[in-house]
């Protein structure tokens, strides 16, 4: 008899994480619902398929109504858990929203099929994580409450084990170290997971993006220190600035003391049709760097770096560019060193631009610094710099509640607003969510000027606005 081999599972992001790191998130549903059977088939631990980005692009770029690509997967996906990216208290946009909101979201994430709630926080404040991961306790789903690793002077080892702890405390069934950046070294990720492992005693998950060249190699030692599970995508929508090739961790894992349950032949197909559909998205497909060292000096991730080159073009102002990545890291520590992770990515990044072409740092602030130096946002990771708040908020005091706690309720409010557009509950949190991009797109839709088939959805809707990149 041979050998016991330790599972290790595979989480494939293709549908979520892939196209909206490699395609700014436009794939659209019709290019997804052909090849679920056979990914159904195929044996993943889970699939990521909805969140992050997706629920805004969906309605603003696509006119598909998010709920209906959720039900139209789940009834897709027959044995495969799938799982979703949550912004804590953000849910899935870019501001805090209301704990009835909040209420209001999971529990019909859940109805709809979500097995798997990925839930972070920019700030890894847990107080903003809190709400969630109880309505998600509530409606009976899996809790994986997240780590956003970074890097800096107040990240240590013993920084990550208190995260973990407190988010063991607050009911998590699992831990995810979400490496947005493509940060985290391959020595440094066993270090990690193997404390981890042994403090906490909850099931690892490890979730990396391409952009430094290192992913592969974290990922073996990450499942080496005892990760249970990988985040990988499709080879077609693979490396870069997306996740490490799925195809290549399965046939190392495999090949070692480890058992995927995964067939290496049988992900060909999915190649196949994902290499077709790629080619679909080409006017978004801009990423064409194999590594970026950048991320390795600035730990800029590469949706940043995307953002920085359209805003500076628009400017007439590229020659700025090494200059801007060059602030970066200087307003992050000014704001106490928060991860890079969406909504703080954009906050550190639109500053640092606005820094550089105003030639004063500071002299021009946009309204998300004010507001995350009022403590709106949560409380940062380290200490700010205290002279650079006060120019920015004077003798304001800033806040040290759960920022939600200042929030009114806010459904009964949109019921008033949009009730007579809105049939569901879903469609009010739309509004709820999104309300200049939501209002349009539900009277469109009571005017019918269009309507969803996602069996046969028009290949030719009109695409506008600027490419979107999140987190």
């Amino acid at each position: 008899m041979g050998e016991l081999k330790r599972y290790v599972g595979i989480t494939d992001t293709t549908l979520r994480d892939g196209h909206q790191s490699l395609l700014a998130t436009r794939m659209k549903t019709k290019d997804m619902l052909p090849i679920a059977e056979e990914m159904d088939e195929i044996g993943f631990y889970s699939l990521e398929v909805w969140g992050g980005a997706t629920f805004d692009t969906c309605m603003r770029f696509l006119n598909e109504d998010p709920w209906e690509r959720l039900k139209a997967l789940r009834k897709a996906f027959k044995k495969t858990k799938l799982q979703m990216l949550l912004r804590g208290q953000n849910l899935v946009g870019y501001k805090h929203y209301a704990d009835d909101v909040v209420e209001a979201f999971v529990a019909k994430a859940a109805e709809h099929g979500i097995d798997i709630f990925r839930i972070f926080d920019a700030l890894n404040d847990v107080r903003n994580m809190q709400k969630a991961i109880e309505e998600v306790k509530k409606n009976k789903k899996h809790v994986q409450a997240t780590i956003s690793y970074t890097l800096g002077p107040i990240y240590d080892l013993d920084y990550y084990l208190d995260l973990g702890r407190k988010l063991k405390e607050l009911g998590a069934d699992s831990i995810c170290i979400k490496d947005m950046a493509g940060i985290l070294a391959p020595y440094a990720a066993y270090d990690l997971v193997k404390a981890l492992k042994k403090e906490i005693g909850l099931p690892i998950q490890v979730h990396t993006h391409y952009t430094s060249g290192m992913g592969s190699m974290m990922y073996l030692k990450a499942v080496e220190a005892g990760a249970d599970v990988i985040d990988t995508a499709n080879s077609a929508l693979a490396l870069g600035t997306s996740q490490p090739a799925t195809e290549t961790m399965v046939a190392v894992l495999n090949e070692g003391p480890y058992d995927t349950g995964i067939d290496l032949n049988r992900l060909t197909g999915l190649a196949e049709y994902f290499k077709k559909v790629r080619k679909n998205y080409a006017e978004f497909d801009v990423y064409k760097s194999g590594v970026d060292v950048n991320v390795l000096r600035y730990q800029v991730p590469g949706g940043m770096l995307s953002n920085f080159i359209t805003q500076l073009s628009q400017q007439n102002a590229m020659d700025k560019f090494e200059e801007v990545l060059q602030e970066v890291p200087r307003v992050r520590a000014d704001l106490g060193y928060p991860p890079l992770v969406t909504p703080s990515s954009q906050i550190v990044g639109s500053q640092a631009v606005l820094n550089v072409l105003m030639g004063e740092r500071y002299k021009m602030v946009t309204n998300e610094v004010k507001n995350y130096m009022r403590g709106l946002y949560g409380q940062p990771p380290g200490k700010v710099n205290e002279e650079v708040r006060k120019k920015i908020i004077g003798d304001e005091e800033p806040i040290t509640v759960r920022p939600a706690d200042l929030i009114e309720p806010q459904m009964e409010q949109v019921r008033k607003e949009i009730g007579h557009l809105a049939e569901t509950e879903e469609e009010l949190l739309l509004y709820a969510l999104f309300p200049q991009v939501a209002k349009p797109f539900l009277e469109d839709r009571a005017a019918g000027k269009w309507k969803v088939d996602l069996n046969l959805a028009d290949a030719n809707q009109e695409e506008h606005g600027s490419v979107f990149y999140a987190v």
